[in-house]
């Protein structure tokens, strides 16, 4: 098992993945410096989410190898990852997945007071960063009364308050209108570049690629050297559509240990 390299702040090796016996990843190694925005593009199948998921270590691959930081994060046990989620890594669901009892600006803050991060100074943090991507006018309100485009911007703030090493981000403009789009990823990209948060990016736009550092193109859960993308469709107004229960428990139990 030989180590990464050293100016890779995220490595993967080999890296194979079946879901219900299909494959999800096919030998797929990369590496990410730190700093770097890389974006992760493809069409919708061709293994991104399956690719972020592993590198953050919320999945096994059942082959391959990958590290942080030196490392080896296929080897640690289920709580050190837990940890390493929590403590070190940012995730960014391509639908909100907010805290329905919180306001905005609890939920932006949730991280950081799990962390042990005082309420008072949890709070700046999260207001600075909801002021940033323009909904600091919302931070009272909770999720049901947020419109769609609102409700990814607290999860974004989320993510960043808590200055987390990498930032996973899974289609995180899909359900923004282009004008909104644009400016949440500048915004995101902006703010990692400025507090030196590597970001892991999966999109299937080229002009979300477009903004990363670099492309890592997937197809078929191979690694590919070209990838021609679809237009992305507009999404429909309207607001952030609530989620169920089970999902609201199962998809924040994930955003939030990441």
């Amino acid at each position: 098992m030989a180590a990464p390299p050293d100016n890779d702040v995220l490595w993967a090796r080999a890296l194979h993945v079946k879901h219900n016996g299909s494959p999800a990843l096919t030998g797929v190694s990369l590496g990410v410096r730190e700093g770097e925005i890389l974006a992760v593009g493809g069409p919708r199948g061709s293994g991104k989410t399956t690719l972020l998921q592993c590198l953050s270590g919320q999945l096994l691959a059942e082959q391959g190898e990958v590290w942080f930081n030196s490392a080896p994060v296929h080897t640690m046990s289920p709580a050190k990852r837990e940890r390493l989620r929590r403590d070190r890594f940012g995730w960014i669901d391509p639908v909100p997945v907010l805290v329905p009892e919180l306001t905005a600006w609890e939920n932006a803050a949730l991280l950081l007071m799990l962390r042990g991060v005082s309420r008072r100074r949890a709070k700046t943090a999260a207001l600075e960063w909801l002021d940033r991507l323009d909904v600091g006018g919302c931070a009272r309100k909770r999720p049901y009364a947020l419109r769609r485009s609102e409700a990814q911007r607290v999860a974004i703030a989320r993510a960043l308050a808590p200055a987390p090493s990498v930032i996973f981000a899974d289609e995180p403009t899909a359900p923004l209108h282009r004008a909104d789009r644009a400016q949440v990823l500048r915004t995101l990209t902006a703010a990692a570049r400025s507090h030196g948060i590597t970001v892991v990016l999966a999109t299937h736009d080229t002009d979300t690629a477009a903004l990363a550092d670099r492309t890592v193109s997937l197809l078929d859960g191979r690694r590919v050297h070209t990838v021609h993308l679809p237009p992305v469709a507009e999404p429909p107004p309207g607001p952030a559509a609530p989620a169920g229960p089970a999902e609201t428990e199962g998809r924040a139990a994930c955003s939030l240990s990441a």
